[in-house]
């Protein structure tokens, strides 16, 4: 299996000791050497002071001054990701609102790497819940076809689907709902929460931002968060048309953001909290290997340990390896370079 190394590591953040609510990072290599990387950020998270922000690190190193770049008024800003479409042009997908069931997919782009960027524009116009990528990269097929791990957190339930795109992420058709049919815990409290936007999850809720990987042209497998101490996982035949219904993994989840990558000699990677209990804490935060197809698992390396969060991890291939970047502590991104060795 695999050895991982860390050949870098670096924090990156705006007014980190003022502004607290750094998360959700998300991260694109470019083919200059560039680094680019988003967040949101503000006063506290479902704010309506939280934006988008930017920051691109030079191939030699060195980060720019971050830049909000969301453009709606008195509102939360949330989960941005970053992709690449064919030719270069990198386009950003975030969720604005100051409700989580009712927050909409917003996109932008840059033709210069980052550096400036589109008005920004509703996804799917009139959607509420979310539609494109919910948290993570979205997974590009051999064909060119985009899947989006997507979800729904309204009402009482929470459901997750594929989002897919045959045109680079301008129009996307979903897939058929993947749930939980759990009965959900009697007493426990759904009110504990700081997001003040969201009551808080209780086990029986459901499953949502799946991230994904493929094993061959037709073959698109997603590992899910769920409510429930587990990752959940579902498997495609056709391409993300259609899934199985989620199955308990023995990965332990405690109700926090995961994401996955496989290298070309078939390895996953999957960076998570390895804690199992809904809604547990968020550290230490790890990178977990799997050469069977993502069905047994390794802990291979420690992102982050002691107190404190360390949480919503993205990872992206690079030529010696992958880079990560987590929410850390909540006071700013922490983004690693890992140099992967057979």
């Amino acid at each position: 299996m695999p050895s991982l190394s860390l050949l870098w590591k670096e924090s990156v953040g705006a007014e980190r000791e003022l502004r607290k609510a750094h998360h959700a990072s998300t991260l694109l290599p470019l083919h200059s050497g560039e680094l680019v990387l988003a967040w949101f950020q503000g006063s506290a998270e479902g704010a309506r002071d939280v934006g988008i922000f930017i920051s691109r690190r030079a191939p030699g190193g060195g980060w720019s001054t971050p830049e909000r770049i969301d453009r709606e008024p008195d509102e939360a800003h949330w989960n941005p990701v970053l992709a690449s479409r064919t030719g270069g042009t990198i386009v950003l997908f975030y969720k604005a609102g100051n409700s989580i069931a009712g927050w909409r997919t917003m996109t932008s782009s840059s033709a210069d790497g980052g550096k400036t960027w589109s008005t920004p524009v509703e996804l799917v116009p009139g959607d509420r819940g979310g539609r494109g990528p919910v948290r993570t990269k979205p997974l590009v097929l051999a064909n060119g076809t985009w899947i989006a791990g997507a979800s729904l957190e309204q009402g009482r339930r929470w459901i997750a689907f594929a989002d897919i795109s045959h045109d680079d992420g301008r129009t996307w058709m979903k897939s058929p709902a993947l749930g939980l049919e759990l009965p959900r815990e009697a007493g426990v409290g759904e009110t504990n929460s700081s997001i003040p936007v969201s009551t808080q999850s209780f086990g029986g809720r459901g499953v949502i931002q799946p991230s994904l990987w493929a094993s061959s042209a037709d073959d698109v497998h997603m590992l899910l968060r769920s409510t429930e101490g587990w990752l959940f996982r579902s498997d495609s035949a056709n391409g993300g048309l259609t899934w199985s219904s989620p199955a308990r993994t023995s990965v332990p989840n405690n109700n926090s953001g995961i994401d996955v990558l496989r290298f070309d000699d078939g390895t996953i990677a999957l960076a998570h909290n390895p804690v199992g209990v809904n809604w547990g804490a968020r550290s230490p935060l790890v990178v977990s290997l799997s050469e069977d197809g993502g069905f047994r698992w390794r802990q291979a390396f420690t992102l982050a340990e002691g107190p404190g969060e360390f949480s919503y991890p993205a990872l992206v291939g690079c030529d010696c390896g992958l880079f990560a970047s987590w929410t850390e502590d909540r006071r700013g991104i922490a983004v690693a370079r890992i140099e992967v060795r057979a």
